[in-house]
């Protein structure tokens, strides 16, 4: 049967997406041009500054006063080491546990299962004074201990990996241990590379949650030079005004630049890691 009936039908499609896609981005795009426009300029026209999305005058001043903070590269730093350190320490904590509820039979496994489950259920918010008081007892507070420890307790991590190792074929493990490889071999050399969908997958969506995260780091970063780059931007603002409009929006596109930059260079990953769990 031929495909040219189904042209104009595709043509629809792609014609309705990019149009969805547009209208998706135009917050952006706005939030951009607003960031380069002096904070003077948008006074002047703020019932008119959202009927042109070109930013005019283009002025980079918001990001040179923002960049030009002393502590603004310190707060990066510390965003940088809580967000890199918290996904690999998940990767080799979910893998791990993945691989152990998928593929051994130890005493418990069920009940621990369940245990992990339960721990989805809990929201964040309801452990903060909990939290708060155990590293206050420790002493741990404006560490980056305290800005990563919490970090690393992420069930759906440890429930992708399960399910993940589940669909993989024992025969394979079974053609490994006639060849005289012990499970460690498997797990590292067979199962670890086989699950780098998954596990980037993974690695993305603890990033973004890490570099994201406001809340905790607020709470527990109780200096200045302990902020994170969300913590310590949100610091400097002093409420929303027009004064201030362009500063704001500059403070947005730096804290997600990061963000939107690994998201565009990993996505091709991302998605094959979703095809491979929904199949």
């Amino acid at each position: 049967m031929s495909n040219i009936g189904y042209k104009p039908l595709y043509w629809l499609s792609v014609a309705f997406l990019t149009l969805f896609a547009i209208i998706w981005c135009l917050p952006l795009i706005f939030m951009v041009s607003l960031s380069f426009q002096s904070d003077e300029n948008l006074i002047v026209s703020t019932a008119h500054f959202a009927l042109g999305l070109l930013p005019w005058p283009f002025t980079p001043e918001n990001y040179v006063s923002l960049l030009g903070f002393d502590e603004t590269p310190r707060w990066f730093l510390n965003s940088f080491i809580v967000s890199v350190v918290s996904t690999l320490t998940v990767l080799v904590i979910s893998a791990s546990a993945g691989y152990a509820f998928a593929r051994i039979d130890f005493a418990g496994r069920r009940f621990v299962f369940a245990f992990v489950l339960a721990g989805m259920m809990i929201p964040g918010e309801g452990v903060f004074i909990s939290l708060y008081t155990m590293f206050a007892d420790w002493q741990a507070h404006s560490t980056y201990f305290s800005l990563i420890a919490p970090n690393l307790s992420l069930p759906v991590g440890t429930i992708l990996l399960t399910q993940f190792f589940r669909g993989i074929s024992r025969e394979i493990e079974e053609a490994a241990e006639i060849d005289g490889a012990n499970r460690w071999v498997i797990f590292t050399r067979i199962m670890l590379p086989m699950s780098i969908p998954a596990l980037t997958t993974l690695a993305i969506i603890t990033f973004l949650w890490s570099w994201n995260s406001y809340l905790w780091p607020l709470v527990t970063a109780q200096e200045r030079e302990m902020y994170t780059i969300t913590v310590g931007l949100g610091s400097t603002q002093q409420g929303y005004t027009e004064e201030n409009t362009g500063r704001i929006m500059a403070q947005g596109m730096i804290a997600s630049f990061p963000v939107v930059f690994l998201y565009l260079f990993l996505q091709r990953y991302l998605i094959r890691g979703i095809v491979v769990q929904s199949k």
